[in-house]
Parts: C-alpha cells; structure tokens; sequence
C-alpha cells in the first residue's frame, strides 16, 4: 500500500476542531498532528481546509439481502454509503430469509466478504420462537440483537409478554428495538380504509402511524429493560412526546466508558422533513415510525444539542420507483438515505441547530461506543483510517446521481450547503468526490467485548 498524506485539513474528533494533518499507512492512521513531512512515496492530498472527519457508522440499514435483491443488496448500498461519506454499516435482520439464527448470521458475512465497499455488521432478529439462538448468540458476532415490538415484515414482530419478558433479560448484548404498539395502529388503519379506502391520503400517515403508538411502545420497551437492567438502544424516535423518557447527558464518562443503560437515536429524515413534505413527495416519505409535525422535527434536533439523542442514524430502507406509486395501504414503508445522511445532517449544522463536533459525535463516535466497535468512529493514532472530507460547497442533488439500485432519493432537486470531497475505508481511497474508486475494501466490524 502506498501511504497516504492528508496536509492541511481542519480535523473533527472528539469535541474538538485542530487544523492539522493525518498520515494513513497499511490502512491505518500512523501520525496524526501539524506539519508532517512526506514520505519519498507518500501521496499527499492537499485538504486546503476542508473538513477531515472520521467515516459515519450509520447503525441502522436495510440493505435488503437476501431475498429481496430486486430493490437493493450489500453491493450497491454500500457504493451509495461511501459515495455518502458513511464507512462502516449495522444491516437489520427483516431480509428474506430473516435472521433469526447463527447460520443465517454467518451466510450474511459470507455474503458480503469481497463485495462490499463499506465495513459491515449484521443483527440477529429475535421472534416469538427464537428465545435460545437469542441466548446462545456469540455477542462478538453481531452488534446487538433487533427486536421489533411493533408490525414489521416477515415472522419478527415480538408480541409475546413471556418471550419479550425473556429476551430483555437474557440478550447477551445490546437490544436495540423498533417501537410501535400493533393494536393501536391496526384500530387506527382500519378507521382510515372505512373512511378512504385503500388509496389514503399520505398526509395522513402520521395519524395511523400514531404518536401514541410510539409511546406506548418505548414505554413498553423502557420498563423491561429497567427491570432487567438491559443494555438497550431504541431507533428511531419521531416525537417530541417520547423524548421526556430518556435521560438527558453525555452517553461516556471522562474516562470514556458508556454511563447510559438506555440510549435513544433519531434519523436524518426526521430531521429535515415534516408532516407538510407529504402534499409534495407523497409516498417517497412514507416510512415508519412515521415523520410527523414540525414541531417534532424541531424537537429532535433541540434534543441533539441537549444530549437526550445519543445517535443520529439513517434506517435506509430502499423500494422501486414503481412500489412507492402505489395506493397507501400497497405502498410500502421506507426510504433510501445512505448517500445524502451526512449531507442532510450537516445542513442542521449550518442552519445553527448543532456544530459539526456534535454530528461526528452522534453519527461516529456515539455508535462506535455503543456497540463496542473496535478501532473504529474515531481519529486515533493506530485506528482504521475511515475517514471523510467535507468540502463546504453547494451540492444539488440529482437523480442521475443515485448510486441505490432503486435509483431515486427524496432529497432529488435539493441544494446542500456541503458535499462529500472524499471517502476513505481502511486507508484506500472509496470516493473521490465524483466517482467510485478502487475495490470493495470493507471488512467484518470487530465487537471488543
């Protein structure tokens, strides 16, 4: 491997901002400070100022393989992360088959080795009838162990007092959980079809996908793992309501240990889009839990800057074109995200809801502690060199751009105030600014625990 310089760049990294340089050599950061001097064979890339952060650890992904490789697979939404600036990705278990056992664990990272771009880590799904591969699971094989506790595709939806009970107390590692109470939103549906038929309005989304089916949920989820004393990590939040449940502060103490049982995250979509986004993009926006009203969004990102959001993260979860015309009760849930996350996040940063410390933190930092990664999510001397560089220069975003294999993005036509320079994943370069480069360099996450 050729070593790589990185001269003159403004270095984002735990709280701090340094203008500096950045050595990589054999895939890792080697030196890290000002005024390196090259090397005889040292590439050098002039960062004239640009923005040099860690690679986003984006934990929460459907990248839809196997099984449904007609809308998306490992391959082509990890060319789209890294085309985002994301390195690293947590692959949700709902695939087809779900992954609800070893065997299907291991196939995923059978699957991905070589081919894909990004580092990768897949969840075990847990069911009403996988109670021992749950407590069986080897907790340096997956980040954590997925739990839906509201409707979801395939046999995952968890509804089963005794086999939650159970799971909550005996997951040997983070449960990270869906929240949606079932009942409230099938009373809620059927209301709507009685009113609409099938083809419901979008706006109304947030109605059927209620808020009060958020919060019985999360509270649901909240009280098993106090009584258990469960690691527990729930995704997703869309409310300003649910955020008075979780603790406000810094997710590590100053020695750097993780000081929070339970922890929240929110999504870039909930950041940047509201309830009057449907009249305009319809179904594109249609996911759940459900973006709900301005007021919520303004909420989530308060509660960024306040520390009560521990993670920002993307849910990316691509259909066809085709699917998303569909009439409401036959469209389905979900957007792709990966490739405009970052960018989407750091327009928060210059519209003054939080600084570019805070993002690297929620969407590197905080996932990398979380979940145990290993040499990962930060600038350190002798970790991964994952690492973007952001340039703060209008981007607008146009179809022709999507790297997803369902080809299309909510944010097409809109212009960001900061676009991807470059992408490195294990030192090699992934992204150029324009185009994919080199081969798929992406390894296995390795869980310290």
């Amino acid at each position: 491997m050729t070593d790589t310089l990185i001269v003159n760049a403004r270095l984002v990294n735990e709280g701090r901002v340094v203008e500096g340089d950045l050595r990589i050599s054999q895939g890792r950061i080697a030196a890290i400070g000002p005024g390196l001097t090259p090397g005889a064979n040292d590439q050098v890339v002039d960062a004239a100022g640009r923005w040099l952060l860690p690679g986003m650890i984006d934990d929460q992904v459907h990248f839809r393989e196997p099984g449904l490789e007609y809308k998306a697979d490992m391959a082509s939404e990890s060319a789209a992360a890294v085309a985002g600036g994301l390195t690293s990705f947590m692959d949700m278990p709902n695939t087809s088959p779900p992954t609800l056992g070893a065997d299907a664990l291991e196939d995923k990272y059978r699957r991905a080795a070589g081919r894909v771009r990004a580092n990768f880590g897949f969840y075990l799904g847990a069911s009403n009838d996988n109670l021992e591969a749950v407590r069986t699971l080897d907790p340096k094989t997956a980040p954590g162990i997925k739990v839906f506790m509201g409707a979801s595709t395939g046999n995952m939806l968890v509804d089963d007092p005794d086999t939650l009970d159970a799971i909550f107390r005996e997951a040997p590692t983070p449960i990270i959980t869906h929240c949606e109470d079932t009942p409230t939103i099938n009373a809620l549906m059927a209301e709507y079809r009685e009113r609409y038929g099938d083809d419901i309005p979008a706006r109304l989304h947030p109605d059927i996908r209620s808020r009060e089916a958020c919060i019985k949920s999360t509270r649901l989820a909240l009280e098993l793992a106090r009584r258990h004393d469960t690691r527990l990590h729930v995704l997703h939040i869309s409310t300003a309501d649910e955020l008075a449940l979780f603790e406000r502060g810094p997710l590590v103490d100053d020695a750097g240990r993780v000081r929070k049982r339970i922890t929240a995250e929110t999504c870039v979509h909930f950041l940047r889009f509201a309830r009057p986004d449907y009249d305009r993009l319809g179904h594109q926006i249609k996911c759940n839990p459900a973006i709900k009203d301005p007021s919520d969004r303004a909420a989530l990102q308060q509660a960024i800057a306040d520390d009560v959001i521990d993670v920002i993260a993307t849910d990316h979860a691509p259909h066809t074109w085709e699917e998303k015309q569909e009439p409401y009760v036959r469209a389905p849930s979900g957007l792709p995200l990966v490739q405009f996350a970052l960018n989407a996040a750091l327009e928060c940063v210059h519209e003054g809801h939080f600084d570019i410390a805070t993002v690297v933190r929620k969407f590197a930092h905080a996932p990398a502690q979380l979940f145990d990664v290993h040499e990962r999510g930060f600038l350190r001397e002798g970790y991964w060199a994952d690492l973007v560089m952001v340039e703060d220069a209008p981007y607008t975003v146009k179809r022709s751009h999507v790297l997803s294999r369902c080809g299309w993005s909510p944010f097409e036509g809109t212009t960001f105030r900061s676009r991807i320079a470059s992408t490195w994943v294990n030192g090699q370069l992934a992204w150029d600014g324009e185009a994919l480069t080199g081969e798929p360099t992406g390894q296995r996450l390795e869980f310290a625990r």
